[in-house]
């Protein structure tokens, strides 16, 4: 049994145990015994995020240039890319907030969770951010105070700009620095290795608190979260459908079949680098060159990851909505920033540090509190799945895209 099942079962274990506990009694011992247990166990993964972020940001940032310079179709490559994830966010910038409109989370539930982290719930951004206050905020004055603060947005800004400094080094000194990060980011990841070992414990104890105190509603409100999160990145899988068609000259018809093998390998796997050869098959299906082919599905395995602000954004916007939270344009501008850069960084991690890694520093640009982050991770199977769905689709568009937008150049051009 995987980590992730392990999990999952634990949460649905603390639920029940905490749902029925008040009847047999004894749930004042319970709740005093569980509540600094889950506290502890997400301290301890709150402390590894700022290292982690910083690893990760800088070798992503420095591999991805190195990436771009090593070739034009790259480049090019990276650029579409960078578009589409834009374009990822912002659908979960429009569409989220109005879908949580229309299907509000069960409100006793989302209260009973909300009173469970209630000393988060300062973080409530202010009703008006001031915008010079807020450009200001994205350069640090001090990094280290940034940084002893917890705040994320200025410390990306940071390690994105000292990265790309870093790759106009010569390649002795540039090589240095990033493998410091590097190694960094490693021992982050033994770190956060050793905290997840004992994640049932930690999961266990965080959904006994909340069963506890919202009892089988919690059940329900974690079934319209799962629901929320598939519906949006169902929505924006098949915004990929038309996109190819305008941008890449392919019937949505066409495009479906050539992708479905690669779609059937990517539910099974859970794994976009695992779909590649059955992507590769797809862009045969659909006639693209295979000098196109040869360059961007590799990098796109590698780097492009479109469902990643698009599920990360609505994850912050998900847990904003439990406490009554609305981020204003200035607040969803730095989550859409912070987005972006976890996209670049937590690829090729295991889904639940991704999860953390990328959503902290989003809902820190928002203001929104993550205390609810951890019950959110339990569940997170069953969105991922959806996730490598719709990474491996873009996959295939963009590679459709870039043979249409580059006129199927000739192999020289892709070298």
């Amino acid at each position: 049994m995987n980590l992730t099942t392990r999990i999952f079962l634990a949460l649905l274990a603390g639920l029940a145990a905490g749902a029925v506990l008040p009847a047999l009694g004894g749930s004042g011992i319970a709740l005093a015994i569980a509540e600094p247990v889950g506290n502890l166990w997400l301290q301890a993964l709150q402390m590894t995020i700022i290292p982690l972020i910083a690893g990760l940001l800088f070798t992503g940032i420095t591999e991805s240039v190195g990436t771009a310079g090593g070739g034009k179709l790259a480049g090019r490559a990276l650029l579409a890319f960078l578009g589409l994830l834009i374009f990822s966010a912002l659908w979960a910038i429009l569409f989220v907030p109005e879908l949580l409109r229309l299907w509000p989370a069960p409100a006793a539930a989302a209260a009973a969770i909300v009173a469970k982290s209630a000393g988060a719930a300062a973080a409530v951004p202010e009703a008006v951010i001031d915008p010079g206050k807020w450009l200001l905020s994205l350069v640090p004055a001090n990094i280290f105070e940034a940084l002893g603060k917890g705040d994320m947005l200025p410390v990306v800004t940071f390690i994105s700009a000292f990265a790309l400094a870093a790759s106009r080094l010569d390649a002795p000194r540039r090589d240095r620095l990033t493998a410091l990060f590097d190694t960094v980011k490693d021992a982050m990841l033994v770190l956060v290795g050793w905290i997840f070992a004992i994640a049932p414990i930690g999961v266990f104890a965080l959904a006994l608190t909340v069963g506890l105190k919202a009892g089988l509603g919690a059940f329900g409100l974690l079934a319209h979260y799962i629901a929320v999160l598939v519906i949006v990145q169902v929505g924006l899988i098949l915004l990929v459908y038309p996109l190819v068609l305008v941008l890449g000259g392919i019937g949505i018809g066409r495009f479906a079949r050539a992708v479905l093998p690669a779609q059937a390998v990517a539910v099974s796997t859970q794994s976009s680098i695992g779909s590649l050869p059955a992507i590769f098959v797809g862009a045969e299906r659909l006639g693209l060159p295979d000098n196109v082919s040869r360059v961007v599905l590799p990098l796109a395995v590698s780097v492009f990851r479109i469902t990643s602000p698009c599920a990360n954004i609505a994850v912050v916007l998900y847990c904003g909505h439990l406490y009554g939270i609305s981020p204003g344009l200035l607040a969803l501008a730095g989550g859409l920033l912070a987005s972006l850069a976890a996209a670049v960084s937590t690829g090729g991690l295991p889904g639940s540090i991704t999860f953390l890694a990328a959503c902290v520093p989003i809902a820190n640009a928002m203001g929104i509190p993550v205390a609810v982050l951890p019950l959110l991770l339990a569940v997170e199977l069953v969105p991922d799945i959806f996730r490598t769905l719709g990474n491996v689709t873009a996959d295939l568009g963009v590679n459709a895209i870039m043979a249409k937008r580059l006129k199927l150049e000739s192999p020289a051009t892709a070298a």
